[in-house]
């Protein structure tokens, strides 16, 4: 799972990437410097560790993303539910409702999703 786990900033990086990708390494720079005073290095060699985990590429200097945010999330949520839970997301919710009780909106919003999804 350690490739689909981000740090504070490697979040705030990968924000940033999503929200104005695509972008050029440049304005990538630009962008970090501003937001997160970054210095250029900085910024290199975090997009070039998040490009390794297959999050994002940069080709000919174009940030883009390889993964939604969506999907990454979706992914970082698989995993999490795999290891802990040994995959069954009947346990994982069980254990989640133990302590927060779902509202009838959201006990139906899940049976929609539900249906929805196996469906396909």
């Amino acid at each position: 799972m350690e490739e689909y786990k981000l740090g504070q900033m490697e979040t705030r990086f990968a924000e940033l990437i999503w929200e104005n990708a695509p972008v050029s390494s440049g304005e990538l720079v630009k962008l970090c410097q501003k937001a997160l005073e970054w210095k250029k290095s900085t910024t290199y060699t975090m997009l070039r560790r998040l490009c390794q985990r297959g999050i994002f590429q940069n080709q000919d200097g174009v940030v883009s993303p390889l993964l939604t945010k969506e999907e990454f999330h979706g992914l970082q949520s698989e995993k999490f539910v795999e290891e802990t839970f040994q995959g069954s997301l009947p346990a994982f919710l069980a254990a989640f409702t133990r302590r927060k009780k779902l509202t009838d909106q959201e006990i139906e919003a899940l049976e929609r999703l539900i249906r929805q999804e196996g469906g396909k």
